[in-house]
């Protein structure tokens, strides 16, 4: 697959597939309807890191598994840490936008089984890390955002790899996949007041993003 671009001016590595505005509003403020039964479903939570601090981020899970953390380290269960339920099955409205996008950026089939709901205030932040708690890497991320205006950075597959940063606008779709799956990434700030939505599940200037990935 050739590096895919939103336009002439952004250029990413292999692997990288940024949809830009590929939600409108109705579909955005859709999901945002399904992401509130989820939350209603399997409440938000602010995971305990495996070095003590308790990430500045709220998030919550839905699909067969759930990532979560605590001082036993990073992981991913089927059921939620404070409720012991399952947790919800991914929406249909996710889902088929994620499969859509994976058969659209090259990547084939994709099934996802976990879908991690982000929840930023505005002061949220995500330092960089690359996702690597999953069995098998030959499986892509897909990472939808929703809200307010998202500084993001884009590494290499090193930590110390040089990066590029860019915004990440509410409507836009995200695939990490192929030789970039493992790329380092994250989130340097939020802009609020950026929003063109308003929605009762999102935070007064902050954002939600929905990350599905194939965990087992």
């Amino acid at each position: 697959m050739s590096a895919l671009f939103a336009d002439l001016l952004e250029v990413f590595p292999e692997g990288v597939a940024l949809f830009r505005a590929r939600l409108t509003p109705a579909d955005q403020r859709a999901i945002l309807d399904d992401v509130a039964f989820v939350i209603g479903e399997a409440p938000l939570f602010r995971p305990q890191m495996p070095t003590g601090p308790y990430m500045i981020n709220s998030l919550t899970n839905c699909g067969s598994l759930g990532w979560i953390s605590d001082k036993r380290g990073y992981r991913y269960e089927p059921a939620h840490p404070t409720t012991a339920k399952p947790w919800p099955s991914i929406p249909e409205s996710v889902l088929t936008v994620a499969q859509s996008l994976t058969y659209e950026a090259g990547l084939g089939a994709f099934e996802p089984d976990a879908c991690l709901v982000n929840v930023y205030a505005a002061d949220g932040r995500l330092s960089l890390h690359r996702d690597y708690d999953e069995a098998d890497f030959k499986w892509p991320i897909v990472s939808f955002s929703f809200g307010n205006d998202a500084d993001f950075v884009l590494g290499g597959l090193k930590r110390s790899g040089k990066t590029q940063s860019f915004a990440l606008h509410s409507g836009d779709v995200m695939i990490l996949g192929g030789e970039s799956r493992l790329r380092y990434h994250g989130v340097k700030r939020i802009r609020p007041g950026t929003s063109p939505i308003t929605h009762p599940v999102l935070p007064e200037g902050g954002r939600i993003n929905l990350t599905l990935r194939r965990a087992r």
